[in-house]
């Protein structure tokens, strides 16, 4: 025995509603060309009446039922074996990733244009600031005064 995934059962839910919305027009063809003849068979008509709005009944309400699930899925509210809500979830996460990704390029460029304008303003400077060749990677300059104390020195004092 197959089982189905909800998805595919929905499907085939459609497929037996557009089923029954054939059978409806079919069924008021019928009756509309029984009552276009000359000599109609009145019950026959009614007949098909009959089954054309019993058929439109069921299609209503089964309709209404697939519209209700579409409508509970689209608004994000939890439903037994729908996964919309974890994808809308990925997806505003990718979104935010992207936009992260984006705004720190921007910023980096921007950094690297200020520097590199610093560096045509005053040469001397950016040089001072510990900047090497590559103005774009900060080289830690250590003021001699915030160095560890070298141990042979201080042997060598004492």
């Amino acid at each position: 025995m197959t089982t189905m995934t909800p998805h595919w059962e929905r499907i085939q839910v459609l497929d037996g509603i557009e089923k029954d919305i054939i059978t409806c027009i079919q069924s008021a063809g019928q009756a509309l060309q029984e009552l276009s003849k000359d000599k109609s068979n009145v019950k026959q008509a009614e007949t098909q009446t009959n089954q054309f709005l019993k058929t439109l009944s069921t299609v209503e309400g089964r309709l209404h039922e697939q519209i209700n699930y579409l409508t509970q899925v689209s608004t994000g509210q939890p439903h037994e074996g729908s996964g919309y809500a974890s994808q809308k979830v990925l997806q505003m996460a990718w979104h935010r990733l992207e936009h992260v990704r984006s705004r720190v390029n921007e910023l980096d460029n921007l950094k690297n244009t200020q520097i590199a304008e610093s560096a045509v303003r005053a040469p001397n400077l950016a040089i001072g600031m510990g900047m090497g060749p590559n103005m774009n990677v900060m080289q830690p300059q250590v003021h001699p005064q915030l160095m560890p104390p070298n141990n042979n020195d201080s042997q060598n004092t004492g």
